[in-house]
């Protein structure tokens, strides 16, 4: 798997045109709750922009699903191009993302709590090793996003994992910004 930081130059790009390039890799043709991949994206990220994230979080918001997710199988591009992400949106941006996609959930969420560093597992390599500090509430911060998106758009999985959301949220409440866990609050109530 290639290393993002050689995948660069000095000059970091900027993420302008990410939403054409989610496009032409088919996130318009996918469906999911609220309409398509591409509305669902749109929204995450306007949710984080609402939030105030700074930019490199919102444009990862926006690309959070290129490679799939723990929760959601279907990916707009492979894991061997990462590289090809990285030169498109930024290596920031795409770490996140890879961070995002690649978290083994039903390993990771138990662990999760107000403590500043979680020992993490990547579902796709297997390799566990710590996130920390900011890196840890950008993450949580675009869990947040991601799934309140998704309950505010399917009743149904608002009601059967809403609590469990909810749990997760307030018990790592440090690590999300106050407006939102707000959000959280308010949308995800028990």
């Amino acid at each position: 798997m290639p290393v993002i930081g050689d995948c660069l130059g000095d000059d970091d790009p900027t993420a302008i045109g990410a939403e054409d390039l989610l496009l032409s890799w088919g996130a318009a043709r996918i469906d999911h709750p609220g309409g398509t991949l591409f509305d669902h994206l749109l929204r995450v990220r306007d949710l984080l922009a609402r939030w105030r994230a700074d930019s490199v979080l919102q444009v990862a918001g926006l690309c959070h699903a290129v490679y799939g997710t723990d929760g959601f199988a279907p990916h707009l591009v492979d894991l061997s191009r990462r590289c090809e992400v990285a030169t498109m949106v930024g290596a920031d941006v795409e770490t996140l993302v890879y961070r995002y996609a690649s978290c083994d959930r039903a390993w990771v969420y138990p662990r999760l709590s107000a403590a500043s560093q979680v020992e993490f597992r990547d579902r796709f390599t297997g390799r566990v090793q710590p996130v920390r500090g900011r890196e840890l509430r950008e993450f949580m911060e675009l869990t947040a996003a991601n799934e309140l998106d998704l309950a505010r758009h399917n009743p149904t999985f608002a009601a059967e994992v809403g609590p469990r959301l909810h749990a997760l949220f307030a018990r790592t409440r440090p690590l999300l910004s106050a407006v939102a866990w707000q959000d959280c609050a308010a949308t995800l109530r028990p």
